[in-house]
């Protein structure tokens, strides 16, 4: 039966994915003829027309991949591609961790391997063509290696204390595991802004004395401390605009790009930045992490149990050893048909996203004005040819963000 029901929501997620996907295609293509009313004044219709080509472009790529990524699933599983490549490792290294680590990271090698074509069109095709690309070959290959060495200085330490618990800890591994986790993710926050981020970028204290004590006036209103305002050289890759908050604890830092500073005023600055003052006022990040942790303890909770049933493995096309350990295989396995089962989930994920962005423009507009934030993301809106006009179904499953026309007449509504 539950072969029966992988390839139902298997087949469900990819139909509902490439559905969307029509949709999307097909209402901003319908609303590509004129800027809604609301933006008329402050968007050119070319800068609105490039806006939804481009977003019909990756809508479009995104329709390969998820094909692309259906069938690989399937490979995996039902087709045989996972036992082939269990079966392989066994014969070369045996049944001992090194197999296990092995087996995780060749499947992570040959998935990235799939996935590598799409990033290679989405920055040099789709990127390039408008006019949003400013990141060489050879930077690309760079990223790429850099982000697999740390991907092996931090995964393989991991991957072998989950993988040692899951073989050595008894039946409550799971939970041990979950503390390691836990521990692993501050330690990373901690370590990101210092150690990880400067490998891909260059920081730069912020330099503008006036821009500088305005934020620190704002920081001050707001009871927000931060180790330092940085400005991130986001033009070495692309021509996007963004800011963000980075690190945790008394780690914290803010970070501009580079491609910001340069659009926006400093009173709009102040506005994108009362903006992300506004998630930590109200604790999202906080909050965000809390249930991230809540439900990594229970998929890990359900793997404990999934990992000793050998229908698990069987009725998903592996056959599980049953002389040695089937850890690594169980955590390939689970962590592959985790996202089929949970698909149909995403929009509750991005409504709760959507709400928190509402809140803290409403907490934007108390602090600096409601005009200076809507200005800003008119601004950022057009600089970055976000689409004024998404589909409201394919909004509910994949934004993040509320669309450009429900954040402005909220924040108006403020003014």
């Amino acid at each position: 039966m539950f072969t029966y029901l992988f390839v139902f929501f298997l087949l469900a997620m990819v139909i509902a994915k490439l559905w969307l996907a029509v949709r999307q295609v097909r209402y901003v293509a319908q609303h590509r003829g004129a800027v809604p009313a609301q933006f008329a004044a402050t968007i050119a219709l070319s800068d609105h027309q490039r806006a939804a080509d481009y977003t019909i472009a990756r809508t479009r790529l995104g329709v390969w991949e998820t094909l692309a990524q259906g069938v690989l699933l399937l490979a995996w599983t039902l087709l045989g591609g996972l036992q082939w490549l269990h079966v392989g490792v066994i014969e070369w290294l045996g049944q001992g961790i090194l197999a296990q680590v092995v087996l995780v990271g060749a499947v992570l090698v040959i998935s990235g391997i799939v996935d590598l074509p799409f990033a290679y069109i989405r920055q040099f095709v789709i990127e390039q063509r408008f006019g949003f690309n400013r990141m060489t070959l050879g930077l690309f290959i760079a990223d790429l290696l850099k982000s697999a060495l740390v991907g092996v200085i931090l995964g393989v330490p991991l991957l072998l204390a989950v993988l040692w618990l899951m073989t050595q800890a008894g039946q409550w591994w799971w939970l041990y595991a979950w503390a390691v986790w836990v521990a692993f993710n501050l330690v990373v926050l901690v370590l990101y802004p210092t150690v990880i981020a400067p490998l891909f970028n260059k920081f730069e204290p912020l330099n503008d004395e006036a821009l500088k004590a305005r934020i620190e006036a704002l920081m001050k209103r707001c009871g927000f401390a931060a180790k330092g305002l940085f400005v991130m050289d986001g033009s070495r890759r692309s021509a996007h605009g963004n800011a963000y908050f980075t690190g945790f604890g008394a780690a914290k830092r803010i970070v501009f790009f580079d491609t910001l500073l340069s659009r926006l005023s400093p009173t709009e600055v102040e506005a994108v930045l009362a903006h992300e003052l506004g998630h930590f006022k109200h604790r999202h990040v906080l909050k965000r992490i809390v249930v991230t942790f809540a439900l990594s303890l229970v998929f890990l909770a359900l793997l404990g149990w999934l990992s000793g049933r050998t229908w698990f493995y069987i009725q998903l096309g592996v056959m599980p050893s049953l002389t040695g350990s089937n850890a690594g295989l169980a955590l390939v396995l689970f962590f592959l048909v985790l996202p089929v089962f949970g698909f149909f989930f995403s929009p509750l994920g991005s409504l709760s996203s959507r709400r928190h962005e509402f809140q803290a423009d409403a907490f934007a507009a108390q602090q600096t004005g409601a005009t200076d934030l809507v200005n800003a993301l008119v601004k950022l809106y057009q600089d970055n040819a976000s689409t004024l006009t998404p589909d409201p179904l394919y909004t509910a499953f994949y934004y993040s963000h509320p669309p450009a026309s429900q954040r402005i007449d909220r924040l108006l509504s403020h003014a």
